[in-house]
């Protein structure tokens, strides 16, 4: 008993069985995760050792070449990238993809104790970390309201910190912005020096008197009493006044020599939103957890927290990759529901019969929801490629119901029993369909090959158009079979909406496409003889196009991933090393002004002091800043982000004196974390100094060619310094140690925290230092007084001499070699002709012996991914043959049916060239696609054929039957397909740019192959037909002649 045949016979048990579908279907559906794509981190570790007091040169010579030889010899590795700055050294280890990197970072641990005993003795322990640099913040929040900053901020840290490190999901929350309270002793050296006292001193004695100790406990009576001593200060006046001994006896008040102020700390960091004083609070997720999620969490934590803080307080999202995200997949969805309508609207035009109709459309959502339970037991998420699929898969869900449907109404037409025409309706195209379905979900085997981001990128979607075609075929060879026996037990005219007696609105339209239809089968039908008996006529042309679209092809542009539209622009300020905090926020401050103006921005976030808030670095520095601005959305503006981010840099090229990176924040940066760049040129040899003479010929290079922006060298200036040495002979002659001298500059100039203030529940730093008017320059610092054991009054100038200087470089290593990166962004152009023409450029470049340049970023991710899927395409054609020809049971055939996909590529080339869609990852994944979905429509017109010529049809009569009989179920799988896939080609909406180029592939290459495959087959099946005939006569008469030969 086959499937049609049980689902009749038991329709109650066939009706369960979909019912228990349904059921895990819906449940299915609402635990799935939202994401913008799938779930996977990027297999690299990173191997850091702290070596303090040491230049960049000895930390690479003592400390990274070492380890970078031993981690070497590590299994899987791909890159060893190294970082060798003041101090610190920084490797990070990139493996193979499928690398398991708990088993590797165990590997790097051994590996390094290996080694431990031959580094230096004061280096720290390297410390193993496994690094995600998709690790970007998922959101990024402006907090203000409060007209005290300090203690906004000390609600941000206090309060919202900890509630949302709480959420589940939530990696970490960096604080930035505001001001933090602290009382702070300034003292005058000179004052301190007479009185022969030191900071270190003052700093004891501070600590001694402010303590809370306790002292044991006594008995009196029969009570027990705890014993504590309290001399905590109370107010501020009590340090003011505190008596400090001087060394020849008496005291005198602090006050005397010191100023005692309630104040802020140095401010290190500045944040403002639209112009008013923030605090930015930054959110990581934790790796594996879902982004919608955990962003939904926090907003609500934060709705919360608005209601509980009794200080009134507000805040706004500036960056959130939900929304987005949201936005995206949103958008899909409603493309997928329009796809449907389309694919139901096609096919009640061509049957013109309700209850037929009703049929197709129940199929439509009983795949699809089934479709949900193999996602969810398969533990993917809804992304934008897992619905993608989807939306590429409705138009051919129905494709396989169609075919069936179509062959039931043929025999009910023909005057069938209801029971008799679904059964032998089904059956005469069950293997024609389970064939198609087969050759499309096998396009997707070759994947398994296929590693790196394009396999995590594709796995997805293969996947769920895998799923959702099984899930078409069992509803095609179930439910339409079992809904047909019941719904179309009756066919009358009634029942056609048109009726011949009135022919008027929706009934005379679709009178009148009957009779158009009529017409193209008429004409179709002496296009098809005409063709019989011209083939050469016939295939030349074809072949002509199909030479003139390979041609056309280096037209087409090239990129990674499509360029997304995600609202937000990140700019980078980076004035000189050194440059104050004050000079950095006039800077800032004058840039914004220019930008405000720009109607589609709705909000700024300045941070200033605070480099790269994108990327979740909360490291400051005073000469670095970083805005943020978030656009309206994108249905109420006119320009694209890329549009509005050309106007910051034309509205910011005039301003000299710093670094200004302006980037369009893309769903490329979601996927790599903004790690991927558009230019990445990296240059590796062994002297610095000719790595910089390279890296500036490079540079010149890039910049001279049309379509890049900030193009810069990763090659660093110094920092600039004050380096003291200092005299040890004259030191030790005053009793003085270098640690002591280096101790009392560091009192002076940074301070140190010498005890707490405790105040209405919280404790607050009492930082002692100098006067900052008493060191604020050099020759200041030069006069500074440093006591001595002999009570000699000596200045810092008398040990010491105090120098300016350039502060080390950080050294970048790459495979162990030194290495500089040249990167750039690229505007209004492609990616792969912008980088096709610098590597020409640079091919002429003469390098030094030993010196190599080589492309990375996105164009080495981009080629290394369109290799790999040319590969995935050519098996994915092998494949497909493979099962045609256990399909028809011979090898002529499939390769007939095989000319179908060169016709359809000839389509996807002209689709791109006149939609302006470049090649892409995800267009490439379309023709992959287009290879298993392209033969179907050959597949039922041979199939047909074969069986037509089985009963004792001529070749000839079972082509021209065949052809028209086939004609309608061709048009209305293909027009369902494409039509459906219209609202996800025209890329409208947020994220619809990603989908767009495998719309308009699939599109383009279906429509054009599925024109000429009801031309070219045909003459190509008679053509083969032919020669086969020609070279079994040539066998028969060569065995002939051997068999005359032996008999004479």
């Amino acid at each position: 008993m086959n499937l049609a045949q049980f689902s009749i016979k038991r329709p109650v048990t066939t009706l369960m069985i979909i019912a228990v579908v349904l059921v895990l279907g819906f449940i299915s559906f609402t635990k799935l995760g939202i994401d913008l794509f799938p779930d996977f981190s990027f297999p690299v570790s990173v191997v850091i050792t702290q070596y303090q007091g040491a230049a960049s040169h000895e930390v690479e010579n003592l400390i990274t070449k070492p380890l970078e030889q031993i981690l070497s010899t590590m299994n899987n590795v791909k890159n060893i990238q190294s970082l060798s700055s003041e101090g610190s050294s920084i490797i990070i280890i990139e493996f193979n993809w499928g690398t398991n990197m708990d088993v590797a970072s165990q590997d790097i641990r051994e590996k390094i104790d290996l080694i431990e005993t031959f580094l230096p003795s004061d280096a720290e322990t390297p410390m193993v970390v496994k690094f995600d640099p998709s690790m970007m913040p998922v959101m990024q929040i402006a907090l203000y309201g409060s007209d005290d900053i300090v203690q906004l901020k000390k609600i941000a840290e206090d309060i919202i910190e900890s509630r949302l490190l709480r959420i589940e999901g939530v990696a970490s929350v960096g604080i930035s912005g505001g001001l933090e309270r602290q009382i702070a002793i300034s003292v005058d050296p000179d004052k301190l020096a007479f009185h022969g006292l030191s900071m270190y001193q003052l700093a004891s004695k501070l600590q001694m008197e402010n303590i809370n100790l306790p002292g044991g406990t006594v008995y009196q009576g029969k009570k027990q009493y705890s014993i504590r001593t309290q001399a905590e200060f109370e107010d501020i006046s009590e340090i003011e006044n505190m008596p400090i001994p001087l060394p020849q006896g008496g005291t005198i008040p602090l006050k005397s020599i010191a100023k005692v102020e309630d104040t802020h700390k140095d401010v290190s960091t500045i944040a403002r939103y639209n112009g008013k004083p923030s605090i930015a609070l930054t959110i990581q997720k934790q790796s594996g957890y879902n982004t919608v999620q955990v962003a939904k969490k926090v907003k609500a934590e934060m709705e919360k927290l608005k209601k509980e803080i009794p200080v009134e307080i507000d805040y706004d999202t500036i960056l959130d990759q939900s929304e987005f995200i949201e936005f995206s997949i949103n958008n899909v969805k409603d493309n997928a529901i329009t796809g449907g309508i389309i694919a139901v609207l096609v096919i009640y035009i061509f049957l013109q019969n309700l209850r037929s109709t009703l049929i197709i459309g129940l199929s439509i959502p009983i795949s699809i929801i089934s479709t949900f339970v193999l996602i969810y037991f398969n533990k993917l998420t809804l992304n934008m490629l897992s619905l993608g699929g989807l939306a590429l898969g409705i138009g051919m869900l129905v494709d396989n119901s169609i075919v069936v449907l179509e062959n039931i109404y043929s025999h009910r037409t023909r005057g069938e029993e209801p029971v008799t025409a679904a059964l032998s309706g089904t059956n005469e195209v069950a293997m024609a369909i389970t064939a198609s379905t087969l050759t499309t979900i096998a396009v997707f085997l070759p994947i398994v090959f296929v590693e790196g981001m394009t396999a995590h990128l594709f796995k997805e979607l293969a996947l769920t158009v895998t799923f959702s075609l099984l899930s078409s075929l069992f509803v095609a060879l179930t439910i339409v079979p079992l809904l047909s026996s019941r719904l179309m037990a009756q066919i009358k005219v009634e029942e056609i909406l048109y009726a011949e007696d009135n022919r008027k609105g929706l009934a005379s339209l679709l009178q009148k496409f009957k009779v158009f239809y009529g017409k193209v089968e008429e004409k179709y039908s002496d296009l098809l003889k005409w063709s019989l008996s011209h083939r050469k006529a016939i295939i030349i042309p074809a072949v002509t196009l199909f030479i003139i679209s390979m041609a056309l092809i280096p037209l087409l542009g090239a990129e990674f991933l499509p360029r997304s539209d995600a609202g937000s622009i990140s700019i980078s300020v980076k004035l000189p090393y050194g440059t104050n905090l004050d000079e950095t926020n006039r800077f800032v401050s004058e840039l914004v002004d220019r930008i405000e103006e720009i109607p589609e921005v709705e909000g700024i976030m300045e941070s200033i002091g605070s480099g790269g808030q994108m990327m979740g670095d909360m490291t400051s520095d005073s000469s670095v800043a970083s805005v943020t601005l978030q656009l309206v959305p994108l249905a109420e503006r006119r320009r694209s982000t890329d549009e509005v981010a050309e106007e910051v840099r034309n509205l910011t090229e005039d301003m000299a004196g710093a670094e200004i990176e302006v980037r369009a924040v893309s769903s490329m940066d979601f996927v790599s974390g903004g790690a991927l760049e558009s230019i990445s040129i990296e240059i590796s040899g062994d002297d610095l100094d000719e790595l910089k003479e390279i890296s500036s010929q490079v540079t010149e290079i890039v910049k001279a060619t049309p379509g890049t922006r900030e193009v810069k060298s990763s090659l660093e200036e110094g920092k600039p310094e004050l380096v003291i040495k200092i005299d040890r002979e004259k030191a030790t002659m005053y009793g003085l140690s270098t640690a002591q001298i280096a101790q009392t500059v560091n009192s002076a100039i940074s301070g140190s925290v010498a005890t707490k203030y405790k105040v209405g529940g919280d404790e607050i730093d009492v930082v002692i230092k100098s006067d900052d008017e008493l060191v604020d320059d050099i020759s200041k610092i030069q006069d500074l007084l440093i006591p001595s054991p002999t009570g000699a009054f000596l200045t810092l100038r008398d040990l010491a001499k105090v120098e300016r200087s350039t502060g080390p470089v950080t050294i970048v290593r790459l495979n162990q070699a030194r290495q500089v990166s040249v990167t750039g962004a690229v505007v209004g152009r492609d990616i792969g002709t912008v980088n096709r023409e610098i590597q020409q450029k640079l091919s002429e470049l003469p390098l030094p012996e030993g010196y190599s340049i080589k492309m990375g970023g996105e164009q080495e991710q981009m080629m290394e991914s369109f290799r790999e899927l040319i590969l995935v395409f050519l098996l994915a054609v092998v494949l497909v043959y493979m099962v045609m020809a256990a399909q028809f049971e011979s090898l002529k055939h499939p390769f007939v049916i095989m000319f179908t996909v060169p016709l359809a590529l000839i389509g996807v080339v002209f689709a791109l060239l006149l939609s302006g869609h470049n090649i892409s990852l995800i267009s490439l994944i379309g023709v992959v696609m287009l290879a298993g979905i392209v033969v179907n429509n050959a597949i039922v017109l041979i199939d047909y054929v074969n069986q037509l010529r089985q009963r004792g049809m001529s070749r000839y009569e079972a082509i021209i039957t065949a052809g028209p009989a086939r004609l309608r179920p061709i048009l209305m799988t293909t027009l369902t397909t494409v039509l459906g896939l219209v609202p996800l080609s025209l890329g409208i909406g947020e994220g619809g740019e990603l989908g767009a180029p495998m719309g308009v592939t699939v599109i383009g290459g279906l429509t054009f192959s599925t024109l000429l495959t009801l031309i070219v087959i045909p003459v190509v099946y008679t053509i083969f037909e032919d020669w086969g005939d020609i070279l079994a006569r040539f066998k028969k008469r060569i065995r002939q002649k051997s068999a005359d030969a032996k008999e004479a």
